[in-house]
């Protein structure tokens, strides 16, 4: 009982529920780099994919924890959490955020030296993101940009490099795929982000959230999702999909919407409403969406 305790307690500490935003995505883009073997990779590629995409995020987000550890004692939706409660010390924090990056530049090792080469890069992006809300209110962009990096990832995983064919339709499949998820994130991220409005405010940390209040950057985020979703349709022109593809994207289009009238209520839970529930259910829509047209 105390195993499993302890692995819930870390498993909660990194938000491990969480890794369902961005793993779709990333199979997603393994999947249409594989077309040619009906989606599949074989299983090496895909435990090798599963593992780094789960040893980055590991690594990111404890480093999130401990780079954010004094804003989270001094905000109240945050207090609770394990540093700042001393559940987790400071030592064993660094001690998983160290291990876990190693372990990801290891694990892309086995998988092709471009993904070994870059991922120095890719956890240089992820860790730098924590930083950027002390400087600029464009922190939403940086973190779109880090989760982009999992449809990239497991693109270059599968192709080895990107074409170097600028007539190659298919280059653009993982830039497109990357974009959309880089404006779903913002938009997203946004909306999580007015709960701290106040706070963020009084402690001189940045958003478009508090650079334009709360209405004008719900705005924005509309925006974002939208763009996003164009983005989203042109990566299927563009990819040859048919049916099920834009049926998938349909869905998205009314799950998208639906947030952002949960987040205009403001009604009790409705930042977990719109920030987990719902965009776990479009990141999942769109994995299964490419798998039908790939596998049917």
């Amino acid at each position: 009982m105390r195993i499993i305790s302890e692995a819930k307690k870390w498993g909660d500490f990194v938000k491990i529920s969480h890794t369902i935003f961005a793993l779709p995505f990333a199979l997603s883009a393994m999947i249409l780099a594989s077309k040619e073997t009906n989606g599949w990779p074989g299983w090496k590629l895909f435990v090798l994919i599963i593992l780094s995409m789960f040893f980055a995020r590991t690594s990111a987000m404890a480093f999130n924890r401990i780079i954010d550890r004094k804003f989270d004692a001094d905000n109240p939706r945050t207090a609770n959490r394990h540093l700042p409660q001393g559940q987790i010390s400071l030592v064993s924090a660094w001690t998983l955020c160290t291990l876990s990056g190693l372990a990801f530049i290891g694990t892309t090792f086995f998988i092709n030296t471009t993904c070994f080469y870059l991922s120095p890069v890719a956890l240089i992006t992820v860790y730098f993101y924590s930083l950027t809300k002390r400087f600029t209110n464009y922190t939403h962009i940086f973190l779109g940009l880090a989760l982009a990096l999992a449809p990239i990832g497991a693109w270059l995983a599968v192709k080895g490099s990107f074409s170097s064919n600028p007539a190659d339709a298919s280059i653009w499949i993982p830039v497109l795929m990357g974009i959309g998820v880089t404006l779903w994130l913002i938009g997203f991220d946004i909306i999580y982000a007015t709960q701290d409005y106040d706070f963020d405010k009084q402690s001189g940390l940045k958003s478009l959230v508090v650079k334009f209040g709360i209405p004008t950057a719900l705005k924005i985020a509309w925006t974002s999702h939208f763009i996003m979703w164009m983005v989203f349709v042109a990566l299927g022109i563009l990819a040859g999909m048919g049916w099920f593809y834009f049926s998938g994207l349909c869905l998205i289009l009314i799950g998208l919407n639906y947030e952002h009238i949960v987040a205009q209520k403001k009604k009790l839970d409705w930042v977990n409403i719109a920030f987990f529930r719902l965009n776990a259910l479009i990141s999942v829509v769109y994995l299964i969406s490419i798998l039908l047209e790939v596998w049917i």
